[in-house]
């Protein structure tokens, strides 16, 4: 039989992830796809196992037992705590977070269905505290994952979280750095950490270029196209960095035509679209794409690919824009150096995090220079495809969670 698993990723309730990105419970159960949650279903499956994903929402008021449609994935809605309901904005952090996930009603869907093992998305978080504790009276295995969510813990959770992660199975840290932190912070012995990175399906990203593609999108057919894409919440993703390389390279005369593409939406939507105001050349689709080729489609488009992030758990945009053969200019963000291990011969350059000038530099030597691009962009396809793959990586997750 195979083994099977519950996935939980972040948030007291699924909404605080969905809800800046305009997006309904049944919009991620029916159309939701990629990312590093459904790689890892995905990639799972290849190996033999089979997980659940399992999520707490305000939006139910009994559980909801329902199939993700782009996966096929078994999908378990839990309802918030009445608990935790009465006491948001009441009462402070991070007690109503402590309250959120209810512990009842997740213990009767880990015996119904037969899990094997529990993987929390990011342990600085109460629900991993709340799960650590159930796992141990259950005699379950809880797992974490590490995808950037590190944020300072309140009072209660310094006392409970090395405890918490000592107790754990074990924590999945793709950076190295994060993973160091891990160790000196909490204690947590080094075979209790797997460095893992996160899966990509590379026929996904795979597509060629369409010779409307461009057009569809009011982008010249000879201009050298540099995109970005995600979520967008200016500080974290280094939006401004971005663009004030941008404004930096519009009066460079020695640079070809160029366009600046950017796709996703999110918190700070309206801060970017006042600051794009006073900005030429870049053209903005102000969704939140679900369909990953259609994602796929619009890197299709693209020459160079941009990622100034300040702040990663181990990121997944700059990896499937790799994928899709683009080279990589990138702000040195953890997990950064797992993905460019080899710098150019990754696939990608790398500049200092929060620097505009190095990053428009950057960007101004691929833009000028068509066969260099071609050379970072076979050597970032091919770097992907030989450790990122859905199957290396499932592997790897099987090892780790369910032996």
């Amino acid at each position: 039989m195979r083994p099977r698993l519950a996935i939980l990723p972040w948030g007291d309730a699924i909404e605080d992830f969905l809800d800046p990105l305009g997006l309904s419970l049944e919009a991620f159960r029916d159309e939701m796809a990629g990312g590093w949650l459904f790689g890892y279903v995905e990639a799972l499956r290849r190996a033999g196992a089979d997980a659940t994903v399992v999520c707490c929402a305000r939006g139910v008021g009994t559980v909801r037992r329902w199939r993700h449609a782009p996966s096929g994935a078994p999908l378990v809605v839990l309802p918030v705590t009445r608990a935790a309901r009465a006491a948001r904005g009441r009462v402070r952090e991070p007690y109503p977070s402590y309250l959120a996930t209810p512990p009842l009603r997740l213990a009767r869907e880990a015996r119904r269905a037969g899990w094997r093992a529990l993987l929390v998305q990011e342990y600085d978080t109460p629900r991993f505290d709340v799960c650590v504790a159930l796992g141990r009276a259950l005699g379950l295995p809880v797992f974490a994952t590490f995808q950037g969510g590190y944020a300072p813990a309140a009072r209660l959770e310094r006392v409970l979280r090395p405890r918490s992660l000592r107790a754990a199975a074990g924590a999945i840290i793709a950076s190295g750095a994060e993973a160091e932190r891990v160790r000196a912070d909490y204690g947590v012995r080094a075979d209790r950490i797997a460095a893992i990175p996160n899966p990509l399906d590379l026929d996904v990203w795979s597509r060629p270029a369409d010779p409307g593609g461009r057009a569809a999108l009011g982008l010249p057919a000879d201009a050298v196209v540099v995109a970005w894409h995600g979520r967008v919440d200016i500080a974290r993703k280094g939006l401004d960095v971005l663009l004030e390389a941008w404004a930096a390279l519009s009066d460079r005369s020695d640079l070809p035509e160029r366009r600046l593409l950017l796709v996703g939406t999110g918190p700070d939507a309206a801060d970017l679209r006042a600051r794009l105001e006073a900005l030429d050349g870049v053209t903005w689709v102000d969704r939140y794409i679900l369909d990953k080729p259609e994602v796929a489609a619009l890197l299709a488009t693209a020459d160079v690919y941009a990622f100034p992030s300040r702040h990663e758990g181990f990121p997944v945009a700059p990896l499937e824009a790799m994928a899709a053969g683009l080279p990589l200019v990138s702000a040195a963000a953890p997990g950064i150096a797992e993905i460019l291990p080899d710098g150019r011969a990754s696939g990608g350059v790398v500049v200092p995090v929060g620097d505009p000038g190095a990053f428009a530099e950057a960007l101004a030597e691929l833009i000028v220079d068509g066969p260099g691009r071609a050379r970072l962009g076979a050597s970032a396809r091919a770097h992907v495809a030989s450790a990122f793959s859905l199957d290396a990586v499932g592997a790897a997750l099987r090892r780790a969670l369910v032996p």
